[in-house]
């Protein structure tokens, strides 16, 4: 039988919202995809109604959220057995056992029976027994669920009830201590916000803020930025006439205090070298005031052509996109710079829990020798009296704070330039740079400096 003739078989046998939700986990564990990517393709496929979608979301947001906490229950109800079951059988336990535990709307049984009727389906009467009465026992004990004593191991204690790689929480322990570090876990397992960027060039706030209220979607002010509102959700976003007519962009706080930093002005010539999916370019682009020119850069056209969509939407025209690769880049020079770096994104695990479980130490090590090189690249390509901000979506030293001793290590004709100056004085850190943190400040972790360079050599 062909590929084609499977195809309708295939659909029908993870069909709803819970069998889809599995087959999502099992193309995110066995692949090197993302999470959003893989979302992406089933939530436009249109074969869910909106309702079953939003439930789609939260299980598989939830299971990969809670993950460690749920392997830790279903090995011990299983005695050892669930590591060794096959991937079906694991994601299917987990999605009903994150439904038990975590949805308090959706009965027991209804997450059971749903769980057993699809592992039946794909694998018969003996997996689907098996299931049936792991999870049958949980429900039964679910109040005697016992965790790592933290007495005896803090860090397992940690991993397993927080849900973090044991790597990350070591690190997170050494550099913060133990108060710290479980609200950073606490607010990394929160289901997050959303914050909107008001265009300017399209509406006024108050204006765009009334619309808001007149169509009841509740908002509040971000404590930050003016242009920005906080919202819990939007459905439907593409379909939304606000969204549609250009009048805001879904972007959170943390990415525009770069651009906010890098203090750009109308009739400026500024190269964003990693400019895809584009938040960051837009957002020069509005303060811009559509004069000047900002070059954005990708190593991939397809990249680059979510911008062009994001700038005609917004009724953007001083942006132009380049392929190319920002560590080797070579133009004339410009008055300002933003390298927002490719990093470990451990700043953003609210938003994208599967970067928990996708990342270890060594890319972290791996990462830092591409954020030097681009800060190397973007010194040669920066006019005297011109100034780059170096951003990252990540909270860890090596990417951070290490990358900036170095490049002024090795680069006297650079020096900080305070942060204050250019954003809220809470999310600037002791070494004049901004560093926000989930548990802090309600926004992603991230990091950002502004560096610039001496008007001439003997400055």
């Amino acid at each position: 039988m062909n590929d084609a003739s499977q195809a309708p078989e295939w659909k029908s046998l993870y069909s709803g919202p819970r069998g889809t939700a599995v087959k999502v986990l099992n193309r995110v564990e066995r692949t090197d995809s993302y999470l959003d990517k893989v979302l992406d393709s089933e939530l436009r496929s249109g074969e869910l109604s909106d309702v079953d979608k939003g439930l789609l979301n939260e299980i598989v947001h939830g299971v990969l959220r809670w993950q460690s906490r749920l392997d830790w229950v279903l090995n011990g109800f299983s005695h050892g057995n669930f590591a060794k079951s096959e991937i079906n059988v694991k994601n299917t336990l987990r999605v009903a056992l994150y439904q038990i535990l975590f949805l308090e709307r959706i009965p027991h049984a209804a997450a059971v029976n749903e769980g057993v009727e699809f592992i039946k389906r794909i694998r018969g009467d003996k997996p689907a027994g098996l299931v049936n009465a792991v999870l049958r026992n949980i429900i039964r004990n679910i109040e005697g669920i016992r965790y790592p004593d933290p007495a005896e191991d803090e860090v397992q204690y940690l991993a397993v009830f927080y849900s973090h790689p044991h790597w990350m929480v070591k690190r997170w322990l050494r550099r913060m201590g133990r108060e710290e570090t479980e609200r950073l876990m606490v607010a990394n397992n929160e289901r997050p916000g959303m914050a909107l960027r008001i265009n300017r060039l399209k509406v006024d706030p108050a204006i765009f803020k009334k619309q808001l209220s007149d169509q009841q979607i509740p908002f509040t002010p971000s404590a930050y930025i003016p242009q920005f509102v906080r919202v819990k959700t939007l459905s439907r976003i593409g379909q939304m006439d606000l969204f549609r007519n250009g009048m805001f962009t879904i972007q959170d706080e943390s990415a525009a205090l770069p651009c906010l930093l890098l203090d750009v002005h109308p009739g400026q010539r500024v190269f964003d070298l990693c400019a895809a999916p584009g938040g960051k370019t837009t957002n020069l682009a509005e303060t811009m005031n559509n004069s000047g020119e900002i070059i954005a850069l990708d190593k991939y056209e397809a990249k680059l052509a979510m911008i062009k969509g994001s700038a005609e939407r917004l009724g953007l025209h001083n942006i132009h996109m380049r392929a190319a690769d920002a560590t080797t880049f070579d133009d004339p020079p410009a008055d300002r710079i933003l390298i927002d770096a490719p990093c470990s994104g451990l700043g953003t695990l609210a938003k994208k829990p599967d970067m928990k479980w996708k990342r270890d130490q060594m890319d972290i090590v791996k990462l830092a020798a591409t954020q030097r090189a681009l800060l190397e690249n973007a010194s040669r390509l920066l006019k005297p009296g011109g100034a780059i901000v170096y951003s990252t979506c990540t909270i860890e030293p090596e990417e951070n704070e290490e990358v900036v001793a170095a490049f002024l290590a090795d680069h006297p004709e650079f020096r900080i330039d305070p942060a204050g100056q250019y954003v809220h004085p809470d999310l600037v850190a002791p070494g004049g740079w901004v560093a926000t943190l989930p548990h802090r400040h309600g926004m992603d972790g991230s990091f950002a400096v502004r560096f610039v360079k001496n008007e001439s050599p003997s400055a």
